[in-house]
């Protein structure tokens, strides 16, 4: 079979991860970057087991854990600190396989790109025009144009992408909250373990990272583009200062500049990820609330899940049907799952706050780990399963 060639739009984790799994399969591969440079700035993330599956696929399992930090323990205390739940990591990776792993977004970013050939990162192009009505799609950039076999979207939210091919459908719709992201610098003595915190219409949680530092997050029920005060870090100060422990000592920590604030946005579900020689991918094709951590963890999944239908046949528009039908009512289901939980951590009204706090604290740790097991016993295709098919319905 001859070599056959994918251009790939958008830089981020989901696009490296498929130029990555493509390339590894004998594809020739180019990735077009608006921004001038394969980075990103200021926040960590969490891999779950089922992302770390997927990074088995690509080769990169072993590499990213020597970059993160294990969470040995983490959970959900009230507003007054008490603890409501808990989740034993330990017991998470010997159910399927992996730990919960967190790092910053950049050094995976970092990994991801250094696995590809230079010569196919192609940093400030942004894409002018996408066709995809004739026998191979078209993507104007920088003055030129490619026509590969294969397009893979994966340039976000507001793909331009799924906006030419896709004009019908629905856009981003917001949550209803926004959110800050923060890293804190070295602390002598960083938080045991990961905790969230749930407040009245507000959550404030905290991760470990290498070297001491740790990842913060923070939620506030509030209109989309509602203005803060003087500075997003002030705006932290007024709002969780007075939370229990070690909430004021991060915030004390965090640097002036180093708080990232964006409202929260989900995608409505589309009725395909594909049409003809076109797939989206990760946040193009199902953008979902960062509740249950699995946005980068699913852009993951599709990478290698498209890859592996694409593997072996020259037949394209079948493999992508194939990709369509594994990955799409999965993503649907957990972008469901995580909007439950955002508007179940967001409640303010005080009987419902105490009815929610009071089930958190009366559920079982079993039953915590088992209600995650369709989330995070995904299997690769063509892998044995660990845990579960990874169906949710």
């Amino acid at each position: 079979m001859p070599q056959r060639a994918a251009t790939i739009v958008g830089g981020g984790i989901g696009g490296l991860a498929a130029a990555l799994a493509l390339h590894r399969r004998g594809w020739r591969v180019e990735v077009l970057e608006r921004a001038p440079e394969f980075t990103e700035i200021g926040a960590g993330i969490s891999l779950w087991p089922n992302a770390l599956h997927a990074l088995d696929v690509l080769g990169l399992a072993d590499a990213v854990r020597a970059l993160g930090a294990v969470e040995t323990a983490g959970g959900v205390r009230d507003r007054r600190g008490r603890q409501l739940s808990r989740t034993d990591n330990a017991e998470l990776e010997r159910r399927f396989g992996h730990p919960l792993l967190v790092l910053h977004r950049a050094d995976l970013l970092r990994l991801l790109a250094g696995a590809l050939p230079a010569d196919s990162l192609l940093p400030g192009n942004e894409v002018s025009a996408v066709r995809g009505d004739g026998e191979r799609p078209v993507v104007g950039h920088r003055g030129r144009e490619s026509r590969p076999d294969l397009l893979v979207g994966a340039d976000g939210l507001r793909s331009a992408v799924r906006r030419s091919l896709w004009p019908d459908a629905p856009g981003p719709r917001y949550a209803g909250y926004t959110a800050w992201r923060m890293v804190t610098a070295p602390l002598a003595e960083p938080p045991s373990e990961g905790a969230v915190t749930w407040g009245r219409g507000e959550r404030f949680g905290c991760t470990a990272l290498p070297g001491g530092r740790m990842y913060c997050f923070a939620t506030a029920s509030l209109p989309a583009g509602t203005p803060s005060g003087s500075s997003e870090h002030a705006e932290m100060v007024r709002r969780f200062a007075f939370w229990p422990d070690p909430v004021p000592a991060l915030l004390a920590a965090v640097p002036e500049d180093a708080v990232l604030r964006h409202d929260l946005y989900d995608l409505p579900p589309l009725p395909s990820f594909v049409r003809g020689r076109v797939a989206l991918l990760g946040d193009a094709a199902h953008a979902m609330t960062p509740n249950l951590g699995q946005g980068a963890c699913q852009a993951l999944e599709d990478a290698v899940t498209l890859a592996h239908c694409l593997d072996g046949t020259p037949d394209v528009t079948a493999a992508l049907r194939s990709y369509d039908l594994l990955r799409r009512p999965r993503t649907r289901a957990v972008t469901r799952r995580s909007a439950r939980l955002g508007t179940i951590g967001q409640l303010s009204w005080p009987p419902a706050v105490l009815l929610r706090d009071t089930a958190a604290r009366l559920t079982p740790p079993r039953m915590t780990l088992r209600a995650m097991t369709p989330v995070l016993g995904w299997t690769p295709p063509g892998h044995r399963a660990t845990a579960t098919n990874g169906d949710i319905h």
